[in-house]
């Protein structure tokens, strides 16, 4: 009887003793058959033990992960918030946890520490489709996480996850006095590219802070909000700062007007690249065949790689449509392999492959292309590309490079979720 007093009062001050962090670690080991009881750790009191929790469960990452980390996103800490942010978002962008917020976590004393990074362009595919739940739980953190970090990195998510059911939360913090907050906003907005958010925004395109300015000016361009132009023209006429400069030209080429062209023949010349660059992509946009002297002679005088680029595609879209050798279109594919101006190549190659006319010519540069330019021309057709772009993205899938076949069977998908 005495032993088996000892006994129960051993387990019960066994079950009594509080679960630490190195628990939960423990628990983890198990995998995704640990996250039922790894939820039960962010009902508990202890700070440490829910955040062990929240980690453990965002690092596991799978389905099962996100009705828990939602919840999480209820938690009164604002680290905990964070890191169920991120975890949502790693379960649709693997390598979020990383790049995101939590990568760059700690804490100094009491204070929570993090930066967000400068490079804020990542975005799921298309053919993605997030639980409803997830995204109406990030939504609520933009309005009311419990920290302007909280709310930052939220609306960070929204924009990567193609949120667009949280819209007017992004709106509404658009309205913060804070720069991080408003930057994030509207940068997800734009990535979100509804275009009835343009004119709801336009109260930014004379914010103090210049990285906030040029965001929104740059969102009314490609949120093709063509009420916007007068206040564009004027942010470009009275910019002091070289950054906003570059974003009023860059959306006034987005939004073509005949009544821009004068800025197009001026900027042409001008000693910035950047905008040699955007007035070369404003005359591609007024589509005038007429313009192609103009064009044609930029281009003959042009000897930096950026605005050669934006020249191609303007002579592209002005007619000169062929697949020779030295030819604009060949000069934009030709760009595809080179690590510094892909980024700027494909682009222009999405918006002229949406003319069938150009697709056929880049179908023909499929077979002999490198690695990189397939995989390139995926994507790019996968964006633009019509019904006869299938067979094509069909045959790709089965190249025997995987990095091609991976990004041909993507642009498929993406295209049948169109």
């Amino acid at each position: 009887m005495r032993y088996l007093a000892s006994l129960l009062l051993c387990s019960l001050t066994l079950a009594a003793q509080p679960v630490r962090p190195k628990d939960v670690r423990d628990v983890a080991k198990g995998g995704p058959a640990a996250i039922p009881k790894l939820a039960t750790y962010l009902k508990g009191q202890d700070r440490d033990t829910r955040l062990e929790a929240a980690k453990q469960i965002a690092d596991i990452g799978t389905a099962r992960s996100l009705d828990p980390l939602v919840e999480a996103t209820h938690d009164a800490d604002s680290e905990i918030q964070i890191r169920a942010t991120d975890g949502l978002v790693n379960f649709y962008l693997p390598g979020y946890l990383k790049t995101g917020l939590s990568g760059s976590l700690h804490r100094v004393g009491a204070d929570l520490k993090g930066k967000f990074t400068d490079t804020n362009d990542q975005v799921i595919p298309p053919y993605m489709t997030v639980r409803p739940d997830v995204i109406e739980a990030l939504g609520g953190l933009v309005r009311s996480g419990v920290s302007l970090d909280v709310r930052a990195n939220a609306a960070r998510a929204v924009g990567v996850l193609r949120g667009k059911a949280a819209l007017n939360d992004l709106i509404d913090a658009a309205h913060t006095k804070d720069s991080q907050l408003l930057y994030e906003s509207v940068a997800a907005i734009e990535k979100i590219r509804d275009e009835s958010a343009g004119p709801r925004i336009e109260f930014l395109l004379r914010d103090p802070d210049s990285k906030v300015q040029s965001t929104a000016i740059e969102a009314e361009g490609v949120l093709q909000n063509k009420a916007a132009l007068p206040k564009l023209i004027d942010a470009l006429n009275h910019a002091r700062d070289t950054r906003v400069k570059r974003a009023a030209m860059e959306a006034i080429a987005m939004l073509p007007d005949p009544s821009s062209r004068p800025l197009y023949a001026q900027y042409i010349t001008d000693k910035d690249e950047k905008m040699r660059a955007s007035a070369a992509e404003g005359f591609a946009r007024l589509g005038d065949p007429a313009e192609m002297p103009v064009v044609q002679k930029a281009w003959d005088e042009e000897t930096k790689t950026s605005p050669r680029l934006s020249l191609a595609f303007a002579e592209v879209a002005l007619g000169k449509t062929e697949m020779s050798e030295f030819s604009p279109l060949r000069y934009l594919v030709n760009n595809l392999n080179s690590a510094s101006y892909n980024g700027i190549a494909r682009p222009f190659l999405v918006e002229l492959a949406r003319k069938e006319a150009v697709r056929q010519l880049l179908y023909t540069a499929i077979p002999t292309g490198t690695k990189e330019e397939k995989v390139g021309l995926a994507y790019v057709l996968g964006i633009s590309g019509g019904p006869s772009s299938i067979p094509v993205l069909q045959k790709l899938s089965s190249d025997p490079d995987p990095e091609v076949a991976q990004a041909a069977m993507t642009a498929v998908r993406n295209l049948q979720a169109k």
